[in-house]
């Protein structure tokens, strides 16, 4: 997955215990390539992989290599998670990482520094592949800056994929059952197709103030009035606006209701809440996030065409700021839903 990255991690052990804040969760048996721009310190991306049997390292080498084309990079940092160390030896994995090294450089992207550890945890053994004198042990990972950084700004960072992915799972089965029934009998938008527009955002509207209030998951009634209310074009470009600027009150407020609904809204509908989740969380940087919510988008509609487009983004390892345009080109009055004039800026920069 990708994300963009911050530019001052240059001390090794640092570096390592902050990758659990930019990816989304701890990494494990992982591969993680970082990306610098021009100049040399500026952020880049982060794509982290499987690392791979024997028999596939060379294709799995490749295929890294391939999702940094698109980028603007002038270099990289690779990190191995997983293994371990025999003593006397060179840190584990070092043969996938020359075919890594190898295929980047074919791509013209040379490989600034190499790094391993056992594990992401307080006190893990770390080394360089190309200096033996570069190693140590990592310090605890909430006394980093980075730690610091992102609970300030309120990023978890969860023990494993597995954990984050969690976070998409259904609350409720059986609600899901009843609507997916009551979508099935409704064919058409509820509203007079006059004010089809402005009734759509009043339920979306509606929906932001439970949240605010606290007021718990939706019932069956609004639950399928917010599925058909997003599936109208007007409506979808407005949610697509407020992803911007990332990161802001309005833009999180959006996001946490996407998320609300990708767990209360059945397939095929689904896929609308979840597209607009996976271009909020890429726009702020959540590459790993990203990826996982337009999954399941594509796994409750596929072939919807936003989920569809901005996972080739994704994929190709383009910058989040290229895409920020989509949403500024959707922006239009969002009074509709409730939100502060003051949380809507869209000539800042993402």
């Amino acid at each position: 997955m990708t994300t963009a990255t911050p530019p001052d991690l240059r001390d090794p052990a640092q570096l390592l215990t902050a990758l659990p804040y930019l990816i989304g969760f701890r990494p494990a048996k992982s591969v993680v390539l970082l990306g610098h721009r021009n100049p040399g310190n500026a952020p880049g991306l982060i794509l982290r992989g499987e690392l791979p049997r024997r028999e596939h390292r060379a294709r799995q080498a490749r295929a890294l290599a391939q999702r940094f084309a698109a980028g603007c990079h002038v270099g990289l940092t690779l990190v191995i998670v997983g293994g371990r160390r025999r003593p006397g030896k060179p840190p584990p994995h070092a043969g996938f990482l020359d075919e890594l090294v190898r295929a980047l450089e074919d791509s013209g992207l040379p490989v600034l520094h190499a790094l391993w550890t056992p594990a992401i945890r307080t006190g893990a053994p770390w080394a360089c592949y190309r200096n033996e004198e570069c190693a140590g042990t990592l310090p605890d990972p909430r006394s980093t800056v980075m730690a610091a950084a992102a609970t300030e700004c309120g990023t978890v960072a969860f023990d494993s994929r597995e954990e984050l992915e969690a976070l998409l799972a259904p609350r409720s089965p059986e609600a899901l059952a009843r609507r997916a029934d009551h979508l099935s009998r409704l064919a058409s938008p509820p509203w007079p197709e006059a004010t089809r527009v402005n009734d759509a955002a009043s339920v979306v509207s509606a929906a932001f103030d439970r949240q605010r209030r606290g007021d718990g998951p939706p019932t069956d009634e609004e639950a399928v009035l917010l599925a058909k209310a997003l599936k109208l074009p007007d409506i979808r470009d407005l949610c697509l606006a407020m992803a911007v600027p990332p990161a802001t009150t309005g833009a999180r407020e959006a996001e946490h209701l996407w998320l609300t609904l990708v767990r209360e809204i059945p397939p095929p509908e689904r896929a609308e809440p979840a597209a607009l989740l996976g271009f909020s969380a890429y726009l702020r940087g959540d590459g790993a996030f990203a990826g996982m919510a337009l999954d399941n988008a594509l796994e409750a509609a596929p072939g919807h065409v936003l989920a569809s487009l901005l996972r080739r983004v994704l994929d190709s390892g383009t910058p989040p700021e290229v895409i920020h345009g989509l949403a500024a080109a959707a922006a239009g009055p969002l009074a509709g839903f409730g939100l502060d004039p003051a949380d809507i800026d869209i000539g800042q920069a993402a």
